[in-house]
């Protein structure tokens, strides 16, 4: 499940907004304005962004250039009222990658967040190829030369989230939070047990390695 912060400072579009995208099965964080964003963005892994301009505190042109100057390349889609050529400019010079001018049709904002998602390679067919090895979200399989191992949920989506963002480290209580919800009443030793358990099945594979990055969390790494 991809994770999408929405940054609105009108609460019914916000949770509008927030509707469409949970019925898609996106997993949907919200924030007021840039500052409330990014202290999200310090707790939460996030897949995409959809942002308002004109909102109190940190509009959303300082929001993307901050992220930019940080080498933070999460792609975000601007949903403003501002619809002149030179708001626009400016919003795509200080890094956005996708513009909707409001009253924004929410049916193509969804198309808009696929594609954003599609062009950022985090495979939103849910279908992903390493070598010889394939990851089918859809039936938690991981196939290679015929054979395919069928997954238990937990552990199918603790790995394709680690390898749709190789090299990239997670924290216990990120992974903890996107896969097994932020309410859940287990602790993060959850997460090593379901690591262990997927370096047990695929150890052998020569195609990618899940690795312990001590005192922070885990990442993995395509080997082809």
């Amino acid at each position: 499940m991809f994770n999408i912060l929405v940054i609105e400072d009108d609460k019914n579009l916000r949770r509008l907004m927030e509707a469409f995208l949970k019925r898609e099965n996106y997993n949907v964080l919200s924030a007021k304005d840039g500052l409330e964003a990014l202290n999200v963005l310090d707790s939460f892994h996030v897949d995409l962004i959809i942002s308002d301009i004109m909102m109190p505190h940190m509009d959303g042109y300082e929001f993307t250039e901050q992220l930019r100057k940080s080498n933070i390349n999460v792609p975000i889609l601007m949903v403003t009222a501002k619809e002149t050529i030179e708001d626009k400019k400016r919003g795509f010079s200080v890094g956005t990658d996708d513009y909707m001018v409001k009253p924004i049709n929410l049916d193509e904002m969804l198309l808009r967040v696929a594609a954003l998602l599609r062009r950022s390679n985090i495979v939103n067919e849910h279908r992903m190829v390493i070598g010889e090895v394939a990851l089918d979200y859809n039936t938690l399989t991981v196939s290679k030369k015929g054979e395919s191992i069928v997954l238990p949920k937990k552990e199918f989506y603790l790995l394709f989230k680690l390898l749709s963002h190789p090299k990239q480290i997670f924290t216990r209580q990120q992974l903890m939070d996107e896969i097994w919800g932020m309410d859940a009443e287990t602790d993060e030793r959850t997460v090593d047990v379901h690591i262990k358990r997927l370096r047990e099945k695929f150890g052998d594979f020569s195609e990618f390695e899940i690795i312990t990055v001590r005192g922070l969390g885990y990442k993995a790494e395509k080997l082809l």
